[in-house]
């Protein structure tokens, strides 16, 4: 956490928020889930902060949305908060948006071509999908209730409803992050961070 500024705090904080609403959409449309995962935009918000903030202040910002939520603050889906999210099926997704961060801000911090921001943001939502959707898995063979007939094969079924959603989504994403790289990030105030992620 050493040498950040008012500036990345407050864009942190930014993100912190953007992933706190974007987790609870589902309840404003509670059709929004399958099976037991909410469909969010939390993976479009991790996919920003690491294409906008860099692979250090992206991933800062979604340890800091974890923590904020294991200690309590109903920012995950569900407005649910609290230490008992650690034993839920879906903390695997909200784990996952800290290496998704990380890794599409260095892809993106060593080109900033268009090709390679959406190439970063699809291989950012890969990464979200296999970590979290692992780990539901496991979750459910080892300590959580699985459904009856509970299989692997049914664990990434259940991701095919959310799949389109957040290709498009991630590819939005990598437009809009690479639009602000080249209009506003790489200049003035904002040049420092993708150097210093």
């Amino acid at each position: 956490m050493k040498n950040l500024r008012a500036l990345d705090l407050t864009l942190s904080a930014m993100f912190v928020a953007l992933m706190a609403i974007g987790a609870n959409i589902s309840t404003i449309a509670p059709f929004l889930h399958v099976g037991g995962v909410p469909i969010t935009l939390q993976t479009f918000f991790a996919i920003l902060a690491g294409a906008i903030l860099g692979s250090r202040l992206g991933s800062i910002a979604m340890t800091v949305y974890m923590l904020v939520g294991l200690v309590g603050v109903p920012v995950f889906a569900d407005f649910s908060g609290g230490l008992s999210i650690l034993i839920k099926p879906t903390f695997g997704f909200i784990l996952s948006y800290i290496f998704t961060a990380f890794i599409i801000g260095k892809i993106v911090e060593k080109k900033k071509g268009l090709a390679t921001f959406i190439i970063a943001a699809l291989i950012g939502m890969a990464v979200n999908y296999v970590f979290g959707t692992n780990w539901m898995y496991f979750a459910y063979k080892l300590w959580a209730a699985a459904p009856e007939g509970f299989t692997y094969k049914m664990a990434w079924f259940w991701m095919l409803a959310p799949l389109p959603k957040d290709i498009v989504l991630s590819v939005l994403a990598a437009i809009m992050a690479h639009r602000l790289e080249t209009t506003v990030l790489s200049k003035g105030q904002f040049k420092h961070l993708k150097r210093v992620s």
